[in-house]
């Protein structure tokens, strides 16, 4: 059991995609990555328009532990936003 709590702590980087609705554009989605999940958020690209009528999309490079993205994931899958898994690296 020691090994998985070890490797749980363990930093890794992981690329996701998102969709944010229209809904959400008010609440602080990937703010809350940052200071609720502890997580270093890079966002690569995005598309939201200016008048911001529809819904956002985002590429995001999540850097932390591995519990931490987990937890972090189980956050936005609640939101039943639609996320696209890429990549997990380990290591920085």
């Amino acid at each position: 059991m020691q090994a998985s709590t070890t490797d749980d702590n363990r930093l890794t980087q992981k690329r996701i995609r998102i969709r944010i609705p229209k809904q959400y554009h008010q609440d602080p989605v990937i703010s809350r990555l940052i200071s609720d999940y502890n997580l270093t958020v890079n966002i690569t690209a995005a598309i939201l328009g200016g008048n911001a009528n529809g819904d956002g999309w985002f590429d995001l490079e999540l850097r932390g532990t591995i519990t931490n993205i987990r937890r972090s994931l189980d956050y936005l899958n609640e939101l039943d936003l639609e996320i696209w898994n890429d990549t997990e690296t380990d290591g920085w």
